[in-house]
Order: C-alpha cells, then structure tokens, then sequence
C-alpha cells in the first residue's frame, strides 16, 4: 500500500529547506487554469505533505524511543527550528492560492468541504510572526517527556521506571504496595517546580500565539486551530456537567465495591492498582512479542481483514512496546502517510493495561490502513473526535475474543469486568483534565499555587471521595502533571471523552449484531476525514452526542453488562 511516486524523489534526502524548495515553487508556480490542472497540483501537493510528513515522524519517533540520542535530537530541533517555519510560511501561500476563486471553481466541493472549510481556518489562523514562536514551542514541549524518561525508582536494589513500578504494585503487599507508591509520589515532587516552570514557559507563549491571531486567550485560538467545527465551548461544559452527575456516582459506587472486597478501611490511593478479587494476578502475555501475537490473533478473529493489518505492522518492524529507561513515557500511534502504515510506541511492562493499550493503538494503526485509500493526505488526517473513535471502539470490541490472552474463564471474566470498570472511571479523568486546561487558558498569569487549589476544586467535582488521600495531598495537588496532553497537545483530552461514549455505543450494536457492527465500523473509518464528524458517527451506525440522557443511557448499558459478567 506504499505510496507510488510521481512529483518526490523517493530517495530525497531532507538536510535543509532547500532540498525541498524546488518542490514548493513548482507549485506556486505552476498554472491552474484546468480541471486537469487543479487536480494534479492537489495530488502533488498531498504527495509531497505525505513525504514531508512521514521525514518529521520518524525524527519524532526517534526521540521519543530513546530521549538520550543526541543525533536524532539534533535531527528533530533542526526540522523544528529551521526547516519547518519555511515550510510553514509557504504552505500558506499554497492554501490561499488552493483557496482563490479561480481555483475553486475547478474542485468538488462536495467532496473536499472537509478540506476547504479547514483551509479557510488555517488561512485565518496563520500569522507569520507566529512561525518562530510555534518553533520555539514545538521544542520546549518535548522537554516533558524528557523530564519523565529520567523518573525511577529503586525497588530491591533494581531501578525501575514509573510503568515498571505501577506494575511491581499489583501483586505487592499492601505495606508494600504503601512504600513504592509513596516513593513514586515523591520522586515525582522532585520534579514538581520543573515541570511548573516548564507550563509556565508554554503558557506564555501559547498566549502570545493567541494574541498575534487576535484572539483574547488560547483557549479560543485552540479550539479553532483543532479544527472544532461541530461542537463548541460550551458543548465541553455540557459534558463535564452531565459526566460530574451520571458517572461520577457510578464511580463512587465501583470503588466502594472495591473497599468491601478487599475489607480495607479506608481505601487508599495504593490500593486501586491491584486486580481483584484480592489473589487475582492477571498477566496476559509473558513479553512484547506474546503480546503482539495475541493481539493479531483477536483482531483477525474479529474480521480477517483487521488481522492482517496488525500481522503487517509486526513483519514492518513498526512497534516499539517495551519500557525501559531513557524512553519517554506514553503511548502514541503514528500514522505514516507516505508509506500508507503507522508506528505503534508505548511502554508495555506485561500487565493488562499494556494488552489495551496495544487494543487502543492497534485501533488506530487499522484506520490508517482503512483510509489510506483516500487520494489525498488531508482526507487521511482525521480529528481526533474520530482517530479516538477507532481506538476506543477497538478496545471494546477486541473484548470478544480476549480469550487468546486468557484462557481461564474466571480470568477472562475479572479482566472483562476491570475494562469495564476503566471505560466509566476514566471519564470523570478526561473530564477533569480538559476543565483544568479551561482554566489553565482562561487565566493567563495564575501562579503555580492558583493552578496547584483549582486542580483541587476540580478534584472535589470530578474525584471520588471513598479513597482516602490523607498524608498524600501534596501527590493529589500535582496528579495533573502525569498527563502528558497538557505539555505536548494542549486542549487535545475531551475528543477521549466523546470517542468513548461512541465506542461504547458501537459495542452496545456488536452486542446486539456483531457482524453489521463491524462493517459499519470499518465503512466509518474508510471515509477518513471526507466527511463531518456527526456524518462519520452516523456511518457506524451511531450519535456525535453527549447529553445527560445520552450519557446516562450507555452507562446504564454498561452496568447491564457488568451485572451479567457478575452473575455468569
């Protein structure tokens, strides 16, 4: 499926802008006075964005495998620094000249809109006093994960990473589970006033950004620069309301079940790791590439078609799964354009959070294979309202044939149940972490003590108060700095949210007829982004919604569900 070439040399080196300028000027220069014309420049022009694309996501995917390659750091500063800020000026020039009259009386609107609509905001975002600055910025971020790839801890004379150590808690003692967690907790305070001065350098240039476009915060400038056409400020507010009344008790109630089996009082912060009932271990695989087997194995069982895909990233050598020090931290699926493939990359240390997140990104490596068919980059680059519906869904789904990982059926059922378990608890998260980024940008110049009490506030709303934080306020205070979509993909958290609640509605008609569920998933996925949001949803048989009703309808399923793994 690998992209054919007609305008890019496929052996074109980029050291520098100039190897790449030819390219830009053939198509500012080039007529467009035909049909034939406008389509070619389009083809060319998303050929070269694909090629261009896919040079800056292996230097991405190099630092992030190993933070202390100082080469492939010098790669990714040089892209960001010097190269991308011309590619950035003249793609502008590009997307007003796709953008003039003349030009778009030769297009099918019909099935560009997506892309023209996005085109008309870019064109109304760009300011090129913005190109350094956004340079600037896309650097600083990356010093998070830098600062997270250095965290360890040392447990009977061995250092281990943050994932390693939240593994080594599930099956510890209770005294032991106590120790490690509060190491954990204090190593990550070592860093706490870093990673502060670290937001508050984003901070302010995000709000400069903001500025030189003219808009009053980032909050606003953001929310266009996402693309979020199809919901507004307000919609996010209407889902935090409806997620602090219909799931937040439900939340309370799953970690009150969990107080009474494990009989502690009170249930602390350390005690939500472990599988229960207490003496349950679950370990689905035994490395990485166990891992990578048995999930091939579940999406081919679910549609030979999605089997094949995985299969292809494994022989590819497009995963890198393993923790390890040096590595920054996370999970991430990166689509490759230009190959028509994606990298998978997360920090698998062999528990059953590691088996759904390669479930989640796997989800999103199927839909990049599923809309490479689209002829051009753009209608390839979803938003991630859908890139999430993808890989949430797949979460689900794969939940069929779980039995590759687990062959005991009390297990099969316990693993079952603790998914179903994250799919509610993890939304009062998003919710919680989107609300605090509202304020983050609705409060230019608060002081990391202001940020530290509405972090708290928010906690009050969106946590649960059956576990017992006391002597621990100092890790609760600062719990927001483990999510890494606050440094490197502000305001990038919600879309989890609203995927979710579609992922939940896709497996409620797998439920009910697995087959057409399946079909309409692929069917949504294969359009890419050639479609709206709510027209993608539609396709999978589904709703763009997240209403109180809405919400309060899927969890009610999703506790019908629990109850009959219950009783099973």
């Amino acid at each position: 499926m690998e992209q054919k070439h007609n305008f890019v040399k496929s052996d074109l080196k980029i050291d520098s802008f100039a190897d790449l300028e030819p390219y830009y000027n053939d198509l500012l220069e080039r007529p467009l006075e035909t049909t034939t014309q406008v389509n070619k420049w389009l083809a060319d022009s998303s050929e070269l964005e694909g090629f261009v694309d896919e040079n800056f996501a292996w230097r991405y995917i190099k630092t992030t495998c190993n933070t202390a390659d100082k080469e492939a750091e010098k790669a990714f500063n040089t892209f960001v620094s010097e190269i991308e800020p011309k590619i950035a000026i003249v793609s502008d020039k590009l997307n007003k000249r796709f953008l003039q009259e003349d030009v778009q009386i030769h297009i099918d609107k019909a099935k560009l809109f997506t892309m023209v609509r996005s085109a008309k905001m870019a064109a109304k975002l760009f300011r090129e006093e913005n190109v350094p600055i956004e340079a600037e910025l896309q650097q600083a971020e990356q010093e998070f994960g830098a600062i997270c790839s250095q965290m360890t801890i040392n447990i009977e004379g061995q250092d281990m990473t943050m994932q390693q150590a939240g593994n080594y808690m599930k099956t510890a003692p209770r005294n032991e589970r106590q120790r490690v967690y509060e190491l954990m907790g204090n190593r990550r305070l070592q860093d706490k006033d870093r990673i502060n001065t670290l937001l508050d350098k984003l901070l302010a240039m995000r709000a400069t950004i903001a500025k030189n476009a003219s808009f009053d915060n980032y909050l606003d400038f953001r929310f266009c620069q996402l693309g979020r056409f199809d919901y507004t400020v307000a919609d996010c507010e209407a889902f935090h309301n409806a997620i602090e009344k219909i799931v937040v008790p439900i939340v309370e109630e799953i970690n009150l079940r969990r107080k009474k089996l494990m009989n502690v009082d009170p249930l602390r912060p350390y005690d939500l790791t472990v599988d229960l009932p207490l003496g349950t271990h679950l370990k689905p695989f035994k490395n990485t590439d166990e891992l990578v087997l048995k999930t091939a194995r579940c999406f081919r069982d679910l549609d030979s078609e999605l089997g094949i895909y995985m299969s292809t990233m494994r022989k590819l050598g497009r995963l890198d799964l393993d923790s390890r020090v040096g590595k920054a931290p996370g999970g991430y699926n990166y689509p490759l354009y230009d190959s028509n493939t994606s990298f998978i990359f997360m920090n698998a240390v062999g528990n059953m959070h590691d088996m759904v997140t390669l479930m989640h990104e796997g989800g999103h490596a199927v839909h990049a294979f599923l809309c490479a068919n689209q002829p051009l980059v753009e209608l390839k680059n979803t938003p991630a309202e859908v890139a999430e519906l993808a890989s949430m869904s797949m979460e689900l789904l794969s939940m069929a044939h779980w039995d590759h990982f687990f062959e005991d059926e009390k297990q099969l059922k316990i693993a079952k149940l603790n998914q179903l378990e994250d799919v509610i608890s993890v939304l009062p998260w998003i919710a919680s972490i989107d609300k605090f980024q509202h304020f983050l940008y609705r409060n230019p110049g608060h002081t990391a003590q202001l940020r530290e009490q509405a972090w708290l506030d928010i906690e009050k709303r969106f946590g649960c108060s059956v576990v017992d934080y006391s002597g621990y306020e100092d890790f609760l205070a600062n719990k927001w700095q483990r999510q890494l979509h606050i440094f490197e993909i502000p305001l990038y958290y919600i879309e989890y949210g609203f995927a979710q609640l579609g992922a939940i509605s896709i497996w409620k008609r797998f439920t009910e007829n697995p087959q057409q569920a399946i079909a309409d998933y692929k069917k949504a996925l294969q359009l890419g982004y050639s479609r709206s949001i709510p027209e993608i949803y539609e396709a999978a048989g589904i709703k763009f919604c997240f209403t109180t009703d809405y919400i309060a309808e899927l969890m009610d399923f999703v506790k019908a569900e629990m109850r009959k793994l219950e009783e099973e």
